[in-house]
């Protein structure tokens, strides 16, 4: 597995997002309605430009699953990572595979964080242009059920990855 695609992935669809999302920045009004009920009623605000601090937070925060915790993992001592049966898949002779596989894993996962990040704040842009029509609150409700099952099978086809460790001469 390689880590190149998803990381790219990831910094179209950030780059993509700030274009669109600043492009919008004159039309709001100055106070923007930034959170809302099941239902997609606004019931929080906050100012224009606080509302894009938080947008470029979580872009951050998102970029830090991407880039910086699978180098983390890299560098941590084998004893401060949770993983099962952590002393075979991290013994020398496979490090740098296990390290290839969680660096391309968290940037997918990376990527499907912020892909639920655009869904939100695209809702939250296109509700405060003052459009006849408001986006459809559903709209939001599958992006996270999309991320939930997402999240789900990244979480299974982790954890089957390294639960097993394969039978053979000089394994375990």
């Amino acid at each position: 597995m390689n880590a190149r695609l998803p990381k790219l992935v990831f910094g179209v669809m950030a780059i993509y997002a700030a274009f669109r999302f600043f492009s919008y920045y004159s039309e709001l009004p100055a106070i923007v309605a930034s959170h809302f009920d099941v239902h997609g009623a606004a019931n929080g605000w906050q100012t224009k430009q606080a509302f894009f601090v938080v947008f470029a937070g979580v872009t951050i925060l998102a970029a830090v699953l991407v880039f910086v915790l699978p180098a983390l993992i890299a560098i941590v001592p084998r004893q401060f990572v949770n993983l099962p049966n952590k002393e075979y898949w991290l013994s020398p002779e496979r490090l740098a595979a296990s390290h290839q596989f969680l660096s391309t894993w968290f940037a997918w996962y990376g990527c499907a964080v912020y892909g639920v990040i655009f869904v939100a704040f695209e809702y939250a842009v296109k509700s405060n242009l003052g459009l006849a029509t408001r986006p459809d609150p559903a709209l939001l409700w599958y992006g996270l059920a999309a991320f939930g099952a997402f999240t789900l099978i990244w979480i299974i086809r982790l954890t089957l990855r390294f639960a097993r460790v394969p039978a053979g001469p000089g394994m375990r």
